[in-house]
C-alpha cells in the first residue's frame, strides 16, 4: 500500500474521535441551552469538567467498535453507502453499550437526552467527515495526486472494462501504466523500464508459466500483484479480495504487513526507538568517549546497506576497526585501499558461505571493538536508523550492496519490509546459521508477521546476546 493511502488510512482515526467528541459535546450544549431547559429542565447537573473526560473514554471505546465494524478496511474501493451503513450500526452499538451501563451502574443524572442526542450526531459528524475526507481524496486524485501507476496484462473483456472504469473514474485512484496481452519480453522489458505500482493479470486462459513468471517478476521489483478471480486455482498465496470496476480481483500479499499492520508497526518502531535511545543514553555516551579515548575520531562508522524495496541507506554503528581499514567513501581514499584489503581477508578467513561473508579471527577489529561486537553495543546508534524510518526493530539483517548483487530472485523477497535490528534469524543462531538457513527464516518472518511474533522476538534477543550467541545485527 503507497504512503499516500496509508496516510489516508491512519487519517481517519483522529478525524472519527473528533468527531465522535464533537457530537457528544454538541449534544451536552445544547441539553443546556435556554431553548431546551425550558422545555425539559435539567435535574442533575453535570459539570463540563466532569463530562469531557467520560465523553473522551466512550469516544475511544466507540473507535473500537468502528475498527471491529471493518470502518477500517484497507480496501481503497469499498463504498461509501457501505461505510455509512457500517456507521449507523457502529453508532448504535456504542448507543446500547452506554445505555446499558446507564442503566446497570443506576446512574441518576439526566443521561437520556445526552446520550440519544450523541447517537444521532455522532452519525452525522462522522458520516460528514468520512464524506470530507473522500472528496478532498478524490480532489487529489482528479489532479493526478497519489494515483497508482497501473499495468495490465491480457487481452480479455476484463481488461478493457478495467482500462475504460479506470479512465472515466479517476476518483478510484488509478492511472494505466500500460496495456500488454501477454508477459512477454517486450512487456517485460517495458515494465522494467518504467515500473508501475502494481501489476494487474487478467488473462483466465494464461498458461500457469506466465502467470508465475509475472508473479516471480513482480517480487523481484517490489509491485503489487494482482489477478482476476478466474485465477484462483492458479496461485495459492496471502491473499485479499476486493472488487475493481465491478471485477472481483485477488491481490498477492508477499508479507502481513499492509495497511493498519504496517501502520502499528511503525507506531511501535517510534514509541521503542525513543524509549530505547532514552534508557540506553548513558551507554551511549560512556561507549561513545571509550571509542574516542581508544582510537580517536569518527565515532560513528556509517555502512551502506540495502533496505526496504531494495533502497540503500547507510547504518550508524560505533565504529569498532582502526580507522585504516574502514571502508567507504566515509574515509575518503583510505576507505578505497582498504576495500582491497578486506577482499584478501575474505579469501582467506571468510567463515560463511553464499552471498554474505563474515571474517573469522578479523585483525582490523580494534580490543574495544571486540568488546562492542560480542554483546552488540556498536549497533546502538541504528536507533536513529528506526527513528528515521530506515529500519525497523525487527526484521530481516540489512546486506550490503555488493552482497545483494549476487542475491538470487527467492532472496529478493526479504526487501518486501524494512530490515531490522534484530529479527527471527538473529535469535535462532544467525552466526552459525548458513545464508539459506537465514534467509528461509527472515521469509517465514516476512510472509507470518504479526506484533505478537515481533514482541517475542524483542523478548529473547538480550537473552540471547547475553548468551554471547553472536551478534544481533
Amino acid at each position: 500500500m503507497k504512503r499516500f493511502e496509508l496516510f489516508f488510512l491512519f487519517l481517519q482515526l483522529p478525524i472519527d474521535f473528533v468527531m465522535i467528541v464533537l457530537a457528544g459535546s454538541t449534544a451536552y450544549f445544547l441539553r443546556f441551552s435556554k431553548t431546551v431547559t425550558a422545555i425539559r429542565p435539567v435535574v442533575f447537573n453535570i459539570p463540563w469538567e466532569r463530562y469531557w473526560p467520560v465523553l473522551a473514554i466512550a469516544a475511544a471505546g466507540w473507535i473500537i467498535i468502528f475498527a471491529l465494524s471493518g470502518l477500517y478496511s484497507t480496501n481503497p474501493n469499498r463504498k461509501l453507502a457501505g461505510d455509512f451503513a457500517k456507521i449507523i450500526l457502529a453508532c448504535s452499538t456504542g448507543f446500547a453499550g452506554i445505555t446499558m451501563y446507564v442503566f446497570f451502574a443506576l446512574q441518576r443524572f439526566d443521561s437520556r437526552f445526552l446520550v440519544a442526542v450523541t447517537w444521532f450526531f455522532s452519525i452525522f459528524y462522522v458520516s460528514l467527515g468520512r464524506l470530507i475526507v473522500r472528496s478532498f481524496k478524490g480532489m487529489l486524485f482528479r489532479r493526478g495526486v497519489g494515483l497508482k501507476q497501473t499495468a495490465l496484462i491480457g487481452s480479455t473483456a476484463i481488461a478493457e472494462t478495467i482500462m475504460a472504469t479506470f479512465r472515466a473514474e479517476p476518483r478510484l485512484g488509478y492511472a494505466i501504466a500500460g496495456h500488454f496481452d501477454h508477459f512477454d519480453s517486450a512487456a517485460e522489458k517495458a515494465l522494467f523500464t518504467r515500473p508501475p505500482d502494481e501489476i494487474i493479470f487478467t488473462d483466465p486462459k494464461a498458461h500457469e508459466e506466465e502467470v508465475l513468471r509475472t508473479v516471480a517478476f513482480a517480487n523481484q521489483h517490489h509491485l503489487v500483484f494482482k489477478y482476476s478471480a478466474d485465477l484462483f486455482a492458479t496461485i495459492s498465496t496471502n491473499m485479499s479480495v476486493s472488487t475493481v470496476a465491478g471485477v472481483p480481483i485477488i491481490e498477492l500479499r508477499r508479507t502481513r504487513l499492509t495497511g493498519w499492520g504496517k501502520i502499528m508497526k511503525r507506531l511501535v518502531d517510534i514509541i521503542g526507538g525513543i524509549l530505547l535511545l532514552i534508557l540506553c543514553s548513558p551507554l551511549l555516551l560512556v561507549t561513545a568517549i571509550a571509542v574516542l579515548l581508544e582510537t580517536g575520531r569518527p565515532i560513528i562508522y556509517k555502512n551502506e546497506r540495502v533496505g526496504h524495496y531494495g533502497k540503500k541507506f547507510l547504518t550508524l554503528k560505533f565504529r569498532t576497526m582502526y580507522q585504516k581499514y574502514c571502508t567507504g567513501p566515509q574515509f575518503g581514499v583510505s576507505g578505497a585501499a582498504a576495500l582491497k584489503t578486506e577482499a584478501d581477508l575474505i579469501k582467506t578467513q571468510n567463515s560463511k558461505t553464499g552471498p554474505i561473508y563474515k571474517i573469522k579471527d578479523d585483525p582490523r577489529i580494534t580490543p574495544l571493538g571486540r568488546t562492542l561486537r560480542k554483546f552488540s553495543l556498536d549497533e546502538m546508534p541504528q536507533f536513529w536508523n528506526v527513528l528515521k524510518g530506515e529500519m525497523s526493530l525487527v526484521g530481516p539483517r540489512p546486506h550490503q550492496p555488493r552482497e545483494v548483487a549476487s542475491y538470487e530472485k527467492q532472496h529478493k523477497i526479504l526487501f518486501a519490509i524494512k530490515p531490522g535490528l534484530t529479527g527471527l534469524a538473529q535469535i535462532s543462531g544467525r552466526s552459525s546459521l548458513a545464508f539459506e538457513e537465514e534467509t528461509r527464516l527472515d521469509a517465514f518472518y516476512v510472509e507470518n508477521w504479526s506484533l505478537y511474533l515481533d514482541f517475542i522476538i524483542l523478548v529473547k534477543t538480550p537473552f540471547i546476546v547475553l548468551k554471547k550467541t553472536g551478534s544481533v545485527v
